[in-house]
């Protein structure tokens, strides 16, 4: 599928009754926020980009749990946290409902940064855990109207990976140490949950 038809999939989602959410899945590096914020950019203020990031643990609570070198797992987000922000945006559409940000100059997430208000009709949400199967993750697919799976080559999502690491400041070693390492470890899991979503997309088309 090519951009024009995920846009065209979209606005319909963004036009029906209601509010609408639309998840964005895959491995770390797959192109997610990239998809998400490309689709909010082109629909305008009827929608709004959420990322999943948002609900890092804060560095020194990392530190605090001894979670640093692994963080991106599944028990470094608060996922409850998540599950109650989505089911909030999916009830209330009468109020501003405000949203954390990743910052990934700063590695820390910022509260209260993306705000919603009433008027917008589509939430696109993206994450890695999005089709986890595990308590509290596997609470968010049911408040989805569709995921979207990101399935790009592995060799080209390592790269882009990789670039991305040393862009934010690791050193070419320190990079290819994190998307061998702990990037790797959370990618197999994550792929493993692609059965679940609406579409599986080898992205970019």
């Amino acid at each position: 599928m090519t951009f024009e038809d995920l846009l065209a999939r979209a606005v319909e989602l963004a036009e029906r009754p209601g509010r609408a959410m639309l998840g964005i899945c895959g491995a770390p590096g797959a192109g997610k926020s990239t998809l998400a914020q490309r689709l909010v950019g082109a629909i305008g203020p009827s929608s709004v980009y959420i990322g999943m990031d948002g609900f890092h643990y804060a560095q020194v609570e990392l530190n605090r749990l001894g979670r640093t070198e692994r963080k991106g797992a599944p028990d470094t987000f608060d996922a409850a946290g998540y599950v109650a922000l989505l089911r909030r945006l999916r009830a209330v559409d009468t109020e501003t409902v405000y949203a954390p940000l990743f910052r990934r100059d700063l590695e820390e997430p910022i509260g209260s940064a993306v705000p919603v208000a009433p008027e917008v009709r589509l939430i696109v949400t993206e994450g890695n855990y999005l089709l986890l199967n595990d308590p509290p993750w596997h609470q968010i697919r049911p408040l989805l109207d569709e995921t979207w799976f990101l399935a790009p080559d592995e060799n080209l999502r390592r790269h882009w990976l990789t670039t991305r690491h040393i862009t934010y400041g690791r050193t070419p070693t320190e990079a290819q140490a994190r998307v061998f390492g702990s990037d790797e470890h959370n990618a197999v899991r994550i792929n493993a949950t692609s059965d679940r979503a609406t579409l599986v997309l080898p992205w970019p088309s």
